[in-house]
Parts: structure tokens; C-alpha cells; sequence
């Protein structure tokens, strides 16, 4: 782990931002290793024969001069019942790790429609007291004809240890053809110990050909028991299985009460005869620090990522572009370079990932270098792209 020396510079706000990304990321490291650290031992349960059912993993992470982080991890099936449990320790003033958090989810396979899934999440203080911070819950069905619903709840601990309900979601999917179909989202919030709609999604999508579009409106309580459009988003993704594209439109109200364009985002992913994917996202905004809205959209950041196999394994390089937001109309500047490589062996798979930043100074700095290692050659993975639309 190496780390540049910044220290005593004025640093900006995209690095501070990233860097308390970067910390945030790694303490709520996902149960699949995804370049989150060194595994210092992963092992089967061998009760259950097969080690893709039920394992066990450790990982350290540190991210530049955060504190280090330790995760274990184990994942065990039992018939229709999963069990996944997350520990995390970060290290004290003593130089000794110390229980932080712990990740408890159920998984049960109720019926051959309805899944339930029971997510209860505890901190730990330094005496190592262990106290549930929230429990979150979530039912899905299957319905006939391809429909579907699922409801989602969290509830957090009140002073006296009881759980109260404080936000419940109701999704309901419906085909209305072959290629089309419906979705409604309804969020309701705990408002002075009742439940109160908060949020009302809708979205309709509908596939022709090659062509995915789709349009979401979340609508927002105006106060007098109505819903007014608080914003509309429509995507259009085309994919001929060569080329893949994506725009997306966000539109809000403005100052009379009518919708118009605030941001907008295109994206395009391709692999050549080589193999080698790449992706490139670039994102418009009207919002621009030191500049009004009238002046329309501007690019706002540029993303362009590459990823390519060769003898020394699968190489991902992602570079993030910014503006300067002390010089917003001076076009666009390298912010974050990362390097990732993957090799893969009869062993199992290991990673190392390189990234660099824009220091005080705008000049670009090694920031760290992270390694992974696994002998588990799917816990390491990197995505070139987001997943597609259904």
C-alpha cells in the first residue's frame, strides 16, 4: 500500500468527495469480493459438499490513510433457507481491530412464488456491546402472466429497544404485452407515528426490436392529498448486440411550474474483434457552479473505460473527467485513472488496483494501490458496464 503525501494542501472538492467515497465503500464491503482487499483465507464448508452452496472468506482493505478495515464473510444454504453473515472490524487507538458492524441476512424460498428476505444490521462500540441498528425486510411474488410484487420495510429500534415501522415500499409489475409492461412504486414514510405516502413511481417500458425505452415519473404529495410530477426521467437504450447505447433525459419543473431538461446522459459500449470492450459516458447538466441555468447544458463529467486480456491477465482502464471548478468554462480535466488487473489461475484469481487523483496542486498523484487475492476466481470481477434494461 503505497499513498502520496498531500497532507497540508488544499485539496478539491472531487477528491474530498472521492476520498469519502472510497471510505463509505469500504464499510459496506458486498458479500461478493469485488477489489475490496487482500483475502487472507476463504474456505468450503465441507459439510455441504459443494463450496459454491456455503464458504467462509476474510478480507483486508485500506484505502489511502483511512483506517483498515477487516471483513469475514460466510455464506451457507440449507435447502430453501440462505444465511449470509458479514463482520466488520475496524482497528482502535490501540492498534487492535474492534468489532464495528454485522450484516445478518436471511434468505427463504417460502413457496415455489414468494421469496422472503430478513436483513438485520447491528453496530458495535468499543466495549464491544452489540446493539441492532435497523432490520429491513422484503417479500417477493410471482403473480400469473409474468406480473409480480414485492414489499419492502425497514424498521429501526426506538429508545426502548422496540421496533418501529419507518418506511415501507409497495413495487407492483404488470405485462400489458408481449414487450411491455408497467411498474409502481409507492413510498411510504413514518410521519409523526403513522405511515404517509411519500414518493409514487411509475414507469412504463416497452421494447421494439432492438430498442428499449423507457419513462419514469416520480410523483411527489403537494401537501393537499395530491400528487404533482416532481420529475420525469426517459431512457432509450439500443442494442444490436454489436453496439450498445444509452441516453437518458432528466426533466423537473422549473420556476413556472413546467418540466424542462436539467441533465442528460449518453453512453456507448462496444467490443471489438479483439475482445477488448469499451464504454464511454458522458453527462450534461444545466447546473454548473459560477454559471446560470440559462446557459443550457454543459458537459459535465466524461467516463471512458477500456478492459482487454492478454498474458498477464484482464486489464480495466477506467479515467474520470471533470471540469475545474475553480475554471468551469475550461473544458474538462483528468480527476481519477484506475488500473485494474485480474489473473486467474488453478489456484484461484488475484487482482492488484491502482489509482490516481488529482492532488491540492491539480497534479495527478498515486493515491494507493489495493490487492486482492482469492481462491475463489469469482469473487474478483470488474464491470466494464452497467447492467442492461430488462
Amino acid at each position: 500500500m503505497r499513498s502520496a503525501n498531500i497532507a497540508g494542501r488544499n485539496e478539491p472538492r472531487e477528491l474530498v468527495l472521492a476520498r469519502r467515497w472510497f471510505r463509505f465503500a469500504f464499510l459496506a464491503l458486498p458479500l461478493c469480493l469485488f477489489f475490496t482487499g487482500a483475502v487472507v483465507g476463504q474456505t468450503s464448508d465441507s459439510q455441504a459438499g459443494d463450496s459454491t452452496n456455503s464458504w467462509t472468506a476474510t478480507t483486508e482493505s485500506q484505502a489511502g490513510s483511512s483506517n483498515p478495515m477487516r471483513t469475514s464473510q460466510s455464506h451457507t444454504q440449507n435447502g430453501d433457507r440462505t444465511m449470509d453473515v458479514q463482520h466488520v472490524q475496524t482497528r482502535g487507538p490501540d492498534g487492535r481491530f474492534a468489532p464495528y458492524q454485522d450484516i445478518e441476512t436471511e434468505t427463504v424460498k417460502v413457496s415455489a412464488t414468494v421469496t422472503r428476505t430478513t436483513t438485520r444490521t447491528y453496530v458495535q462500540d468499543g466495549n464491544g456491546t452489540k446493539t441492532l441498528f435497523q432490520v429491513s425486510e422484503e417479500e417477493k411474488q410471482a403473480l400469473p402472466g409474468g406480473d409480480s410484487k414485492s414489499i419492502r420495510t425497514s424498521s429501526n429500534p426506538d429508545a426502548n429497544g422496540n421496533l418501529q415501522l419507518a418506511r415501507r415500499e409497495i413495487q407492483e409489475t404488470r405485462k400489458t404485452g408481449a414487450d411491455e409492461q408497467d411498474t409502481k412504486t409507492t413510498v411510504l414514510l413514518n410521519i409523526n407515528g403513522s405511515m404517509a405516502p411519500a414518493t409514487e413511481v411509475l414507469e412504463h417500458q416497452i421494447r421494439s426490436g432492438d430498442t428499449v425505452e423507457i419513462k419514469k415519473t416520480t410523483l411527489l404529495p403537494d401537501g393537499a392529498g395530491k400528487w404533482e410530477v416532481g420529475e420525469v426521467r426517459q431512457t432509450t437504450v439500443t442494442d444490436d448486440g454489436k453496439i450498445r447505447r444509452t441516453e437518458e433525459q432528466v426533466s423537473r419543473p422549473d420556476s413556472d411550474g413546467k418540466l424542462s431538461e436539467v441533465s442528460r446522459t449518453v453512453g456507448k459500449e462496444s467490443v471489438d474483434g479483439a475482445g477488448e470492450k469499451q464504454n464511454s459516458q458522458e453527462t450534461y447538466s444545466v447546473d454548473v457552479p459560477g454559471m446560470g441555468r440559462e446557459n443550457g447544458l454543459h458537459l459535465m463529467q466524461r467516463v471512458a473505460t477500456t478492459q482487454h486480456t492478454n498474458s498477464d491477465g484482464q486489464q480495466t482502464i477506467t479515467v474520470t473527467e471533470q471540469p475545474n471548478p475553480g475554471n468551469p468554462g475550461g473544458g474538462l480535466r483528468v480527476i481519477t485513472e484506475n488500473t485494474d488487473t485480474v489473473r486467474s489461475g488453478p489456484s484461484g484469481a488475484q487482482a492488484v488496483r491502482t489509482i490516481q487523483m488529482r492532488d491540492g496542486s491539480w497534479s495527478r498523484g498515486e493515491v494507493f494501490v489495493d490487492m486482492s487475492k482469492s481462491n475463489n476466481v469469482n469473487a474478483i470481477e470488474v464491470q466494464v458496464s452497467p447492467s442492461k434494461a430488462k
